[in-house]
C-alpha cells in the first residue's frame, strides 16, 4: 500500500513539473488619447478608439493587452496626470509600450480650460509656467523631450518602445489627406533613439488619399469632427495598426498576432 502511495505521489509530481505554468506572459501597454480610446472604450457616444479594438488581432493567450490610452491628453498631461507612472509600477522586462501623441500636444501650454500643450518639435527647448489646471509652477518641455521620456523609460524596465505617429485627421486639401508635423518628428525620434515605429498617420492618410471622401466620411459619426471615428473608422485604423506591426523588421511584437 505504502509502494502504491508513493508512486500516486511521484506521478502527481511529474504531471506538475510537466504541466506547471508558464512564465508570466507580457503585456503590451498602449498609451495615447482619445483617437486610442474615446470615452471609457465602450463607444457609449459612437466615438471609438483603434486601441479599444486591438485585443481582437493578438493571440491573448500568449500576450495581454492593457489600454491605458485616455481622452484629452497629451504627451505631457499623460505623465503629469501620475498615469506613467502607475504603468511604470507594473512594466516588466519583455513588455512593450506602444505610444502615440501629438494631437494635444499642439494646444497652449497654460490656457485656464487645460494647459496640456508641449513646445513643438523634438529639441530641448522647455518654457516656465504656472498651470492653472494643477495650481502650480511647471517647466514645459517639447514634444520630443516628453516622448523620449517614454522610450528611455520603457528600456529601462527592460521592455520595447514602439513609437507611433498619430492618426490622421480626415482633412484634405488639393484633393489629399493633410499630414501633421508630429508624424515627421515621430520619424524622427525613432531614428534616434533606435526605435520601432508605426506610421499610423502615413498609413491611414494613404489609405483615404484612395477613397472616396463620403467613404471615409462614414467613418466619423459627428458633424464637423475630422478626428474622432466611430467604430467601423477605429476597426479600420485598428487593421492599419496591425498592419504596421507586421512590418516591424527589430521587434517582435508580430509573432503575438493571430495568424
Amino acid at each position: 500500500m505504502k509502494t502504491l502511495l508513493r508512486m500516486v505521489v511521484a506521478g502527481c509530481v511529474l504531471l506538475f513539473f510537466a504541466f506547471r505554468l508558464p512564465d508570466s506572459k507580457p503585456t503590451l501597454y498602449i498609451i495615447g488619447d482619445s483617437t486610442v480610446k474615446n470615452g471609457d472604450g465602450t463607444g457609449a457616444n459612437l466615438q471609438w478608439g483603434w486601441g479599444s479594438l486591438i485585443a481582437g488581432y493578438f493571440d491573448t493567450t500568449r500576450i495581454s493587452i492593457r489600454n491605458h490610452a485616455i481622452g484629452g491628453r497629451s504627451s505631457r498631461t499623460f505623465i503629469t496626470d501620475g498615469r506613467w507612472d502607475a504603468i511604470l509600477k507594473t512594466l516588466k522586462s519583455g513588455d512593450y509600450v506602444i505610444m502615440q501623441f501629438g494631437h494635444n500636444d499642439s494646444g497652449p501650454l497654460d490656457d485656464t480650460a487645460r494647459a496640456r500643450g508641449t513646445i513643438k518639435g523634438i529639441g530641448s527647448d522647455s518654457a516656465e509656467t504656472y498651470n492653472p489646471i494643477r495650481k502650480t509652477n511647471e517647466t514645459v518641455y517639447s514634444y520630443g523631450w516628453y516622448m523620449r521620456r517614454y522610450i528611455r523609460e520603457t528600456k529601462e524596465k527592460g521592455a520595447i518602445p514602439v513609437i507611433c505617429s498619430p492618426v490622421p485627421r480626415a482633412n484634405r486639401k488639393n484633393d489629399r489627406i493633410v499630414r501633421s508635423d508630429y508624424a515627421v518628428w515621430a520619424r524622427q525620434l525613432a531614428e534616434e533613439t533606435g526605435s520601432c515605429l508605426i506610421d499610423l498617420q502615413d498609413l491611414v492618410a494613404a489609405a483615404y488619399d484612395k477613397m472616396d471622401s463620403l467613404r471615409v466620411n462614414a467613418y466619423f459619426p459627428t458633424k464637423g469632427d475630422r478626428t474622432h471615428t466611430n467604430k467601423e473608422g477605429a476597426t479600420f485604423n485598428a487593421e492599419q495598426v496591425v498592419a504596421g506591426i507586421k512590418q516591424l523588421s527589430r521587434c517582435d511584437l508580430k509573432k503575438f498576432l493571430l495568424r
